[in-house]
């Protein structure tokens, strides 16, 4: 009886490892840039994304990654490998399933696959590149919309969301935040005055 306990516990233990292995793979994501280097461009930096396809998935025409809120590049600096196109917008452009965070007044980077064979090859689809004018880090969300390669609902949609490295914001993209934040203290100040001449 002593010995017939802890066995019971070994077959639940791996049970739940079994049950929390399976979510893990079920639990795919489709096309994941991240940013890889950002090198010295004369004055600025080009910022250089690898972007990743993973199990069971794959890129057809019309299919796309989006990193948002980017902010200001070198027009015309973006660098793509063959079969994709460049395009960049203040909002989306958004996958149907997800909702990513995206600030309308900033800029956002959008590839999209352009080729008419389907990329089924697990791994990395290439660099993708733009020149912006700073080397400092931020991170924003990104968002891609790919297809399923297999399975019983192979042909479908697979949209995913995450975290991805961006410049930090300029100084100019914060203007309308500071002149907001300016006006609000300006309109305190004949407040503050009446108060200190109510207490003299």
């Amino acid at each position: 009886m002593i010995g017939i306990q802890p066995v019971k516990q070994m077959k639940k233990s791996y049970l739940l490892g079994l049950i929390l292995g399976a979510t893990i793979l079920t639990a795919r994501a489709d096309i994941i840039p991240t940013l890889s280097s950002t090198t010295p461009t004369g004055s600025n930096f080009t910022w250089n994304y690898n972007s990743n396809l993973t199990v069971d998935q794959q890129v057809n025409t019309g299919n796309f990654f989006t990193i948002y809120d980017f902010g200001n590049f070198v027009s015309g600096s973006n660098i793509q490998p063959t079969g994709w196109t460049f395009s960049s917008s203040l909002v989306g452009i958004n996958p149907s399933l997800v909702t990513p965070a995206d600030n309308g007044a900033v800029l956002n980077l959008t590839w999209t696959y352009t080729g008419s064979t389907p990329i089924t090859t697990i791994g990395s689809l290439g660099t993708f590149s733009v020149v912006a004018n700073t080397n400092q880090l931020g991170s924003s969300d990104f968002a891609s919309a790919a297809t399923r390669s297999g399975g019983p609902n192979a042909g479908t949609e697979v949209d995913n969301v995450g975290v991805v490295s961006v410049p930090v914001p300029e100084m100019s993209a914060l203007f309308p935040i500071l002149s907001v934040c300016g006006a609000g203290l300006l309109s305190l100040v004949p407040s503050l005055l009446r108060r200190r001449a109510t207490a003299s």
